[in-house]
Order: C-alpha cells, then structure tokens, then sequence
C-alpha cells in the first residue's frame, strides 16, 4: 500500500490512530504512526522484520478517524506479507488448529459441512440463493470445551431463511473464505482458497450469496473483486437480507424471558461494512427485549481483541475482560454479538472470572424465540 504525498505530509501531526488504538492502551510502545514513521524512513527494512506488525487487531478504529484517511489496516496487511516472505511469522493461536484446517481445505478433501443442516431446514444443491456457512462446523468441533454452540447460528439462519420462504444451496464443497490467511500475510493460501470458492458458487447457479460471518462477507465483498474481478453473484450479509425483505416475511417472535440485553458491534461488520443497525433492528423484533447499550457502540465498539487465530495474548484477554465489564455495567444479562468469534473469544475470557453474563449469538438468540410456523 502507497501512501500519498498529503498523507505522508500530515501523517505525523494528530497522533489520533494511536490515541484510538485499544492496543496501545495496553501495550504502551505499540504505537500506528511510529510503525508509519519507520516504514517512510525504511520503505523495505526494519518494519518487515518487527514483531508489532502482527500485535495489530486491524480493527479499523484508527483509520475511521484518521483525518487524512490512511487506511492502516490495510498498510498492516501489505507489510504482514513481506514479514512472512523474511521469515518473520505470527505466532498462531490453539496450536494453529485453524490455519491447518485452512491448509487442508486447499485439497480435494471430501467434507461433512452439511449433516448439521439435516432436520434444521430444507436446502438445496442448486438455486438462486447459497449459504456461505463458513468455519462454523469447524468451530463446534474445536471450541466445544467451551459449552457454547457456533453451529446453532447456522440453524438459526437457516430456520428465518425457510420462513421467508428461501431454500438455500448449503454446500459440502465449500471452502474457507480465505480471511485469517488474508490478513496474515499468507496470499497465497487466500487466492487457492478464493478461486475455490468461486467455482462452487458458480456451479450452484446462485445470484445471490448469504453471510452471517461478518470476515466471510468482507473477504467476498472487498477483496474477492480486488483478486479475481467482479463477482458474477450479489453478496449480502443476512442482517441485510433481512432487513430488506422482513416488511414481506410475516415473522413473528416470542417476548424475551429476560428483558435486558447489549449488543457487540463486531469490527468487520460494524466499522468494515457500516453494517450497524440493521442488527438492532432485529433485536427489535424480540418483544419486551429491552436493548441497553454500552458506553462505546457501533463505529466506537471495542474489538474482541483477536484477529485471524493469531497473537492471542494478555494484552488480547485484558481487552476482552473490558468489554465484558462494560457489558455488565449497562444492566444487562445478555450481551449479543453477530460474530462467531466475538462469541468464542468473549466467551473465553469469562472462564478467567467470574460474571453474570451470557455471551450469545444474534441468529441462535433469534431461533430461540422465533415462532413455530402455522
């Protein structure tokens, strides 16, 4: 990534990506402008070779107020793949579990992705709509420890899709979306697994394709055009979709058993997509769910302090900790989030302490109360 003369010029004035950045709050020498700093004095040296370039959350924070619109997330991405190139590598999270399940994928691997689908809903092999289902039945396998359900999202979704009257392609073929590999320098992988994908969704004949995965939808939607030119299908995330067709759907829900819930803005549905109230607007649906909202919401959110299964660490766990806390202190007894891993990694971090909380997801929140079809 280039930055302009104007930006390069004023870069160094404001210091607000790092005053904004929730890394620097916990490690004092991460700092966005110095990394800039030192990538203008040493375009091809000493940042590649720096182990701060993946403390980075890309979380967007920076750049959504920087004044002159550095996109920093994406100058990370850049040098992330000349790092690898030199050896310089991230450390992985849970023994690299998820990056090895992303290397095996490149294959010709026969996969179970559908049996959970199975008495959740009808779908299809071919048809105009296809469920990008993403990691989701790798996640119920890994993180079950944890007593949550990633895979009851995908039925949730699947339910409200049968009752707007869609039956989607769910597919065994599917890959992963490419995203961790993506965002840790590994372009590789990301082109093998993205030129995948795009061959299954073509020879489903779908025109549109469904995320509830909030990296899935912007990998398809900014960076799939950016490798492989336009893409010959819409892409919408399901909050969209819903928020599009709910006036014709005729849905209806049972009241919340327990009135007071906060919503998690995830950063790559939030300050990615822009993609902030249609999530409330479902919520809304729910009656007497009383929406309460942390102090720091939508394009403010604080991130769940892990990006792409890598560089899980204190400084991660303290950020989760925080936002649990300010969960808590709007009253609430639920806090809700439209990310799988924002749910596992909240999720994880209440096994350090001990809090009245549930950590739930958007779709499972809504099957639960979602009227039973006449």
């Amino acid at each position: 990534m280039e930055l302009t003369q104007e930006q390069i010029d004023y870069c160094m004035e404001c210091g607000v990506c790092t005053g904004s950045c929730p890394v620097s709050r916990v490690l004092p020498q991460f700092s966005p402008r110095q990394m800039i700093k030192r990538a203008m004095e040493e375009p091809d040296g000493d940042l590649t070779r720096a182990r701060e370039i993946w403390a980075c959350l890309t979380c967007q924070r920076c750049s959504t107020r920087c004044p002159v619109a550095i996109d920093f997330p994406e100058f990370i991405r850049s040098y992330r793949q000349k790092a690898r190139g030199r050896g310089n590598i991230p450390l992985e999270s849970h023994h690299g579990m998820m990056q090895s399940i992303a290397q095996i994928q490149m294959g010709e691997t026969q996969q179970q992705r559908t049996s959970w689908a199975k008495g959740a809903g009808e779908f299809a092999e071919k048809g105009d709509y296809f469920y990008f289902v993403g990691c989701l039945p790798y996640f119920e396998v890994i993180f079950s420890y944890l007593n949550i359900s990633p895979i009851k999202s995908a039925r949730g979704v699947l339910a409200l899709l049968n009752r707007m009257g869609i039956t989607p392609v769910i597919s065994n073929d599917e890959r992963c979306c490419g995203h961790d590999a993506l965002w840790s320098g590994n372009e590789a992988t990301f082109l093998h697994l993205a030129e995948r994908n795009l061959e299954i969704i073509k020879s489903s004949g779908a025109r549109t394709v469904i995320f509830s995965c909030p990296e899935g939808y912007t990998t398809f939607k900014d960076y799939y055009p950016k490798y492989l030119g336009d893409l010959p299908f819409e892409v919408i995330h399901m909050t969209e979709l819903l928020a599009r067709e709910l006036p014709e759907a005729n849905l209806s829900f049972r009241p919340s058993d327990n009135g007071a819930i906060t919503y998690h803005d995830p950063c790559r549905l939030g300050r990615g997509s822009g993609l902030y109230e249609e999530p409330r607007e479902l919520l809304g649906l729910i009656p007497e769910a009383r929406l309460l909202e942390m102090g720091r919401n939508r394009e403010n959110s604080l991130c769940c302090g892990t990006s792409a299964w890598m560089e899980c660490s204190n400084c991660s766990k303290a950020m989760r900790i925080e936002r649990l806390n300010e969960a808590i202190q709007t009253g609430a007894k639920t806090l809700i989030t439209a990310c799988p891993k924002c749910q596992i990694h909240l999720t994880c971090a209440q096994g350090t302490a001990e809090m009245d909380l549930r950590v739930t997801d958007l779709y499972a929140y809504l099957l639960d109360r979602l009227d039973k079809a006449e």
